[in-house]
């Protein structure tokens, strides 16, 4: 009995354990993403002031949300970031019940990006 019980207990943790796979924004090369898709969730507004090249613009706040996103295959690599990291962790973990299975979140978010990159232009990188 004691056994049966161990087993359930571990079983339930492992399952409640799951996390989103993460990656500091920073980290991300634009060059090296492939056939990759990357996905801006913040406003139409927020993107117009500036974003990622090559990213798509789905606006988490969009009633459709989870209708537009699906237009990626479930199998495609999809790497997500917003302004700071709030809705990109929240979409990360809605495109993972929908069956996606390579998401990352991009943690920093969009103003991390740019802190990134005026860091490199100060330290005399490109």
């Amino acid at each position: 009995m004691r056994k049966s019980c161990f087993i359930v207990l571990f079983i339930a943790l492992f399952l409640g354990c799951k996390e989103n796979k993460t990656m500091p924004i920073t980290e991300l090369n634009p060059d090296n993403l492939g056939d990759a898709v990357l996905v801006d969730v913040r406003t139409p507004q927020e993107y117009a002031e500036g974003h990622l090249n090559n990213s798509s613009n789905i606006d988490w706040y969009d009633s459709d949300f989870s209708e537009k996103i699906q237009k990626f295959p479930r199998d495609q690599q999809i790497y997500v970031y917003c302004k700071k990291g709030g809705r990109s962790a929240e979409a990360a973990q809605l495109l993972d019940s929908l069956g996606y299975t390579r998401v990352v979140d991009l943690t920093g978010g969009y103003d991390a990006w740019l802190a990134g990159g005026l860091a490199r232009i100060r330290q005399g990188g490109s």
